[in-house]
C-alpha cells in the first residue's frame, strides 16, 4: 500500500489567519510537487509531444496549463500586477475540455522544451508561494474574497492530477515507467456474486449554501430538493468479471442495446470491450485478457470494478434488464445522495485521495455500510446530465468552469476515484463528462420502477428573448422601475372594487405582467404571437425558474436566473396560463374579461386598427382596456396606411393618441392618461435603450347605455 497520505481540502474558518495560511501554503506545494511527481513517470521528452489520444493535446499542454491557470486567474482577480511569460500564458490557456469524438481538431502547436516549461513551473511556484505569504488574510475565506482564487488554482490543478493521470494511462507504455510513488494494487482475484440492497424513499436537500467552510466549484451552490422512491442497489461496482458476461454475450456487437449516440460513439471507436482491456487471442475462441493500468500491463483482475465510459455503462444496463426482466439502469443523481446517505460512505475509509494506491482495487476491498466503494475505487456513471442547482451563480473569475457542459451532453459521475483529491473527494462535488469520455470511472446499476427525473439545464441564448426575459424579470437600471410590473400595478389600482375574475395580457413577451396580474385576478391568460417569448413564462409557470445569457461585449456573455420565488410570484402559477396567438386574429374563447392589457404591443401589429375596433367583444362591461406604447412606428412591422397615428392628417399633427380616441371612442371612455412611464432594456454591459411609453387606460362603455 501506499503510504503516503495527500492532505485533505482545508476548512476555510477559523480563528488564526497565520495557521490558516501556513496550512494553504502547505496545501499548494503538496499539489504542485504531487502533480509534478505525476510527469516524471513519462521517461523521455519524446511522451510529452505524442499524443495519447487524437481528442486531447499532448502532455506538454497540461503540464503547462495548470500553472498559466494560476497566473491567468490572478491577474484577473487584481492579486499580481504581472504577466510571467505571456507566450505561454497565452499558449497553455485554453484546449482543456475533451473535444467531441466526431470533431477532431488537427490544429498545430509550436509547443516549447520540457525544461522552459519545468523552469517557467518553478517561476509560479515562487510567485504562488510569496502571495500566500504575503497577502493578508481574514477568515472566513468565502465566495468573494481574494484567497478564493488561491484556492480555485489548487483545486483546479488537482483535477487535471487526475484527467493528466488518464491521458498517461492512454500513451503507449514505451513512453512510460514504473514509479515509487505510484504503485498500484497488487491484489487480485475472483469477484464476488453481485446481489441488490434495498434503499428506501427519501426527501433531502442537494446544494451548498455559500460561507459552509470549504471551497466549492459553481455547480455545488444552490438549491435542490430532492425526493427518490425506494429502489434497490448492487452492493458492489460491477467488477470485470461482471461485465465479462455482457462482453461474451456479443453485447458490443448488439446494435439494439445502445442508444443512437452510444452507437455513434461505438462504430466510430470500432469498440468491441472495454478501452483499457487488452486481448491477447492465444485462440480466437478463448482470449486472454489484460488490463492497462497507468503505468504497465497487468494480468486482468477480475474482482476490480470495470471501467467504461457511460455509453458502455447504460448498454450494459440495457442487456442486463433484458436478461433478468427487471428495471435495471444506471441511478440518477439524487439516487446515488440517497444510497450515499443510506450507506454512511462519508465517515468511511475508501480508496480515495491516493491514501492507498495508484489504481483502484478489489470491489470489496472497502466496506461503506451494507455497500462497497459508495465513495471511491472508480468514480461511478449515472443517468443525470449535469444541470444548474436553483440559484446557481457562475463565479466571475471563472466564469466557463461548469456553464459550457449545461448542453444536456455532459453527464454526472459520482464518489471520485483512487486519484481523487481535494474537492473531487467530498461527496457533494458535482463533476460531468461528455458520455463518451474516459476517466477513472466504473458503475453500479440499480433496479427502479421510477423513471428517472431529469432537471432541465438549458440556458436561454436566443438574444432577443434573452434581453426581454432580463426587461421583464431582471435587474432594474439607472433607478427605472420595472416596466411590466409597474404596469400591472396601475391596472390594479384602476380596478378598485371592479370585478376581478379574469385578465387578459395581449402582447404578453416573456409573461411578467401575466404573473403579477395574477397577484389581483383570479385568472390571467397571456397571449403572444412568439412561441420563443411565451416558451419563458409557461416555463416559469412549469418550472418555477428561467435561465439566460445576456450578452456583456462581443462574444462574452453573463448568465442569469430567476425564479417566481425571489419575486414574490410563486402562489401567481396556478392562476396563469399562455398561449399563443395573433391580436389581430383572436379566437373567440378569448373572451369575458375584466381586463384586457396591450403594452407596447398597438405599433407592433400589421393591423392595430382592426384589434382596436374589435376588442371591446373581449371585454366585460365596465371592465377596462390599459394600452401602452412608446408610439414607434416603423414600416416592417405595420404598413405606413395602417398606422393609427403619428403623421399629419388635414394638414395638422395627428398623434396616436388622437387615433386611439377616435377607435375607441365609440365603445370605451377614456378614464385616466395620457402618462409617460419609462423603461430601460438591456442590450449590452453598457448599452441600454431608455424608452417613454405613454399609458392609457379606457373603461367599456355599457353597451345598453348611450351617451
Amino acid at each position: 500500500m501506499n503510504q503516503v497520505c495527500f492532505p485533505s481540502t482545508p476548512e476555510l474558518t477559523g480563528t488564526d489567519s497565520e495557521l490558516k495560511r501556513a496550512e494553504i501554503l502547505a496545501y499548494f506545494h503538496a499539489s504542485f510537487d504531487r502533480y509534478e511527481q505525476l510527469f516524471e513517470v513519462l521517461n523521455c521528452d519524446e511522451a510529452y509531444y505524442i499524443k495519447p489520444i487524437a481528442l486531447r493535446h499532448p502532455l506538454i499542454f497540461y503540464f503547462g496549463h495548470t500553472a498559466t491557470f494560476f497566473i491567468n486567474k490572478l491577474l484577473l482577480a487584481g492579486l499580481i500586477d504581472q504577466r510571467l511569460n505571456p507566450r505561454f500564458e497565452s499558449m497553455f490557456a485554453v484546449g482543456v475540455d475533451e473535444m467531441s469524438w466526431d470533431d477532431l481538431n488537427e490544429a498545430r502547436y509550436d509547443w516549447p522544451s520540457v525544461e522552459e516549461v519545468r523552469a517557467y513551473r518553478q517561476q509560479v511556484r515562487v510567485t504562488v508561494s510569496r502571495l500566500i505569504g504575503s497577502l493578508p488574510l481574514s477568515l472566513p475565506i468565502t465566495w468573494d474574497h481574494p484567497w478564493w482564487i488561491i484556492m480555485m488554482g489548487i483545486e483546479h490543478e488537482l483535477i487535471h492530477l487526475e484527467t493528466s493521470s488518464v491521458l498517461i494511462r492512454q500513451h503507449q507504455l514505451k513512453y512510460v515507467s514504473p514509479h515509487a510513488a505510484w504503485e498500484p494494487c497488487r491484489s487480485a482475484g475472483v469477484a464476488p456474486q453481485n446481489e441488490l440492497i434495498e434503499i428506501p424513499a427519501a426527501t433531502f436537500r442537494l446544494g451548498r449554501e455559500r460561507g459552509n467552510g470549504r471551497y466549492g466549484w459553481d455547480n455545488e451552490f444552490g438549491t435542490h430538493l430532492a425526493e427518490t422512491a425506494d429502489f434497490k442497489a448492487s452492493r458492489y461496482l460491477v467488477s470485470n468479471q461482471e461485465f465479462l458476461a455482457f462482453v461474451e454475450a456479443g453485447g458490443y456487437a448488439d446494435d439494439s442495446l445502445w442508444a443512437e449516440e452510444g452507437l455513434n460513439w461505438k462504430n466510430f471507436a470500432k469498440a468491441e470491450h472495454p478501452s483499457f482491456w487488452i486481448r491477447n487471442n492465444t485462440s480466437p475462441d478463448s482470449p486472454h485478457w489484460r488490463l492497462r493500468l497507468m503505468l504497465e500491463e497487468i494480468p486482468m483482475p477480475w474482482n476490480w470494478p470495470v471501467e467504461t465510459n457511460y455509453h458502455e455503462a447504460k448498454a450494459f444496463c440495457q442487456w442486463k434488464a433484458r436478461v433478468s426482466a427487471a428495471p435495471v439502469r444506471l441511478p440518477s443523481e439524487d439516487e446515488w445522495q440517497a444510497l450515499c446517505a443510506f450507506a454512511g460512505a462519508s465517515h468511511c475509509p475508501a480508496n480515495l485521495q491516493l491514501e492507498h494506491y495508484a489504481s483502484s482495487c478489489p470491489v470489496d476491498r472497502f466496506a461503506q455500510g451494507a455497500f462497497f466503494d459508495v465513495i471511491g475505487n472508480v468514480w461511478q456513471w449515472t443517468e443525470t446530465p449535469i444541470y444548474p442547482f436553483d440559484g446557481f451563480e457562475v463565479h466571475p473569475i471563472y466564469d466557463d468552469f461548469t456553464t459550457p457542459t449545461f448542453d444536456a451532453r455532459h453527464n454526472l459521475f459520482k464518489g471520485g476515484s483512487w486519484v481523487s483529491c481535494g474537492n473531487e473527494a467530498l461527496p457533494f462535488s458535482r463533476y460531468a463528462f461528455r458520455r463518451h469520455f474516459f476517466q477513472h470511472a466504473g458503475f453500479r446499476y440499480v433496479y427502479a420502477e421510477a423513471p428517472v427525473t431529469l432537471s432541465s439545464s438549458h440556458y436561454e441564448t436566443d438574444r432577443l428573448v434573452s434581453e426581454y426575459t432580463e426587461f421583464h424579470y431582471g435587474d432594474e437600471y439607472f433607478g427605472v422601475a420595472n416596466f411590466p410590473r409597474a404596469l400591472a400595478q396601475l391596472a390594479i389600482q384602476a380596478m378598485g372594487d371592479k370585478p376581478a375574475l379574469k385578465a387578459l395580457d395581449l402582447g404578453c413577451a416573456t409573461g411578467r405582467a401575466t404573473f403579477e396580474l395574477a397577484r389581483h385576478f383570479k385568472r390571467v391568460t397571456g397571449i403572444d404571437f412568439s412561441a420563443r417569448f411565451i416558451g419563458q413564462g409557461v416555463r416559469l409557470a412549469e418550472q418555477g425558474n428561467v435561465r439566460y445569457t445576456l450578452v456583456d461585449e462581443g462574444e462574452l456573455v453573463s448568465y442569469k436566473e430567476r425564479t417566481l420565488t425571489e419575486l414574490g410570484l410563486d402562489p401567481m402559477a396556478q392562476r396563469v396560463e399562455f398561449f399563443q396567438g395573433d391580436a389581430c386574429n383572436l379566437k373567440p374563447i378569448f373572451t369575458g374579461y375584466d381586463l384586457v392589457f396591450a403594452a407596447n404591443l398597438i405599433d407592433r401589429l400589421y393591423s392595430p386598427e382592426k384589434l382596436l375596433q374589435s376588442i371591446h367583444e373581449r371585454i366585460n362591461s365596465g371592465g377596462l382596456l390599459l394600452i401602452a406604447s412608446p408610439y414607434t412606428w416603423l414600416q416592417e412591422h405595420t404598413q405606413r396606411d395602417k398606422w393609427v397615428g403619428g403623421f399629419k392628417k388635414d394638414g395638422e399633427s395627428f398623434t396616436t393618441l388622437d387615433g386611439l380616441k377616435s377607435l375607441l371612442e365609440a365603445n370605451f371612455r377614456l378614464l385616466s392618461g395620457p402618462l409617460s412611464v419609462p423603461f430601460v432594456i438591456r442590450e449590452t454591459k453598457r448599452k441600454f435603450q431608455h424608452t417613454l411609453s405613454e399609458v392609457s387606460l379606457w373603461e367599456r362603455r355599457d353597451p345598453l347605455v348611450h351617451d
